[in-house]
């Protein structure tokens, strides 16, 4: 019995060891915000859905590529978005909304409708575009996961902007916005690791990830911000007065001030979010914040257990995964206020990008082939 019992335990401690060793990352410790969960301005509705004649929830999709993760439309009509194979495509966004416009809304087993619209190629980075804007002059600014900060122009000729900075390789660029002066905003979601491993940057949360500016004028490219956990999405506020990025990993949007008394500061635009932000788009006033997914007890109860942490991180990367899938976007005020509150928790879900047009938001995934279309107040 004895034997039996230390060969278990032998087993057991090599099995720890092994994962201990194995693993990747090397974890701190770190304090999450209060998570007051889905309630007051969070709480839980189905504004992601419409409703048919007979009171029928539904939504409309069309079917893309995979992994929609950002969305923009250009001064040419078009709604573009990107692929995780390097694609970007488009298509008339005219056709997207007289599809959704002529569509009978009828119940089917996944709630959805398709468009039918198709999509052609615009340009392959080659990489993986994961935030799409346009600069003044009409070119596709791109900010790619592998490639860096890129400019496509209407040749679709494409150019590297920025790969690097202070003679490093940008590991995770993830996002942008471009202020009226031409300046681009960019995150680098980590300096620790990529997209394909970036589930190991939550486990990690050595908060590596930066907002940086980029120069098309002089070339230059300047850290703003760093020590963040997960840079996510950008966006430049009205009349460049401050620029905000998301910090996904701890569910609060940072803000930089450009002008004014308090240019050069930064303080808290929101905090204690109910979920992870991911991307941010900014139009008539309203910052659009897409929720990826909502924020896991489990997950952050880790938070002061650096050692299991680390021994996850030696399982295998397939087995950790997102462990709660929701639909999730708001509309917040320049000044903090949060002014739409749109949900479901079923359907559209992990949504990456909710880009507003006409009365409509487009809403992109990381993890879908397809956007979605809804109707807005």
């Amino acid at each position: 019995m004895k034997k039996t019992l230390l060969a278990i335990f032998l087993v057991l401690g090599s099995v720890i060891l092994i994962m201990w060793l194995i693993s990747p990352v090397r974890p701190v410790a770190w304090s999450p915000d209060p998570d007051n969960g889905l309630t007051g301005v969070y709480t839980p509705n189905d504004g992601l859905f419409e409703r048919d004649s007979v009171g029928i929830q539904q939504q409309f999709l069309v079917d893309v590529g995979k992994g929609p993760e950002d969305i923009v439309i250009g001064e040419d009509g078009y709604l573009y978005t990107g692929y995780d194979d390097g694609r970007i495509v488009r298509a008339l966004v005219a056709d997207l909304l007289a599809a959704y416009s002529n569509s009978s809304i009828t119940s089917n087993a996944q709630n959805s409708l398709s468009g039918g619209i198709a999509f052609e190629e615009f340009a392959n980075t080659q990489g993986r575009p994961l935030g799409l804007r346009f600069d003044a002059a009409g070119n596709l600014i791109v900010a790619d996961a592998v490639k860096g900060i890129l400019s496509i122009d209407k040749q679709r000729n494409i150019r590297v902007l920025v790969d690097e900075y202070e003679g490093k390789k940008l590991l995770f660029v993830d996002h942008l916005d471009i202020a009226n002066d031409g300046t681009i905003w960019f995150s680098d979601a980590s300096t620790r690791f990529d997209m394909l491993n970036f589930v190991y940057d939550f486990l990690e949360a050595s908060s590596t990830g930066r907002l940086l500016s980029y120069n098309p004028t002089t070339g230059e490219t300047r850290l703003r911000m760093d020590n963040l956990f997960f840079a996510n999405g950008v966006a430049v506020g009205p009349n460049d007065e401050f620029v905000l990025i998301n910090e996904t990993g701890k569910a609060k949007i940072h803000r930089l001030w450009l002008q004014g008394d308090k240019a050069g500061s930064r303080d808290i635009f929101i905090e204690q979010l109910p979920a992870m932000p991911d991307n941010l788009y900014f139009k008539d006033g309203i910052f659009w914040v897409s929720l990826v997914t909502l924020r896991d007890p489990l997950v952050e109860g880790l938070a002061q257990n650096p050692f299991l942490r680390r021994l996850i991180g030696g399982v295998p990367k397939s087995l950790l995964k997102a462990s709660s899938h929701y639909g999730f976007v708001i509309g917040v005020t320049p000044e903090g206020d949060v002014i739409q509150n749109l949900q479901s928790a079923k359907g559209y879900q992990s949504i990456t990008t909710a880009i507003e047009f006409q009365g409509h938001l487009f809403l992109g995934s990381l993890d879908n082939s397809s956007i979605a279309v809804i109707k807005i107040d």
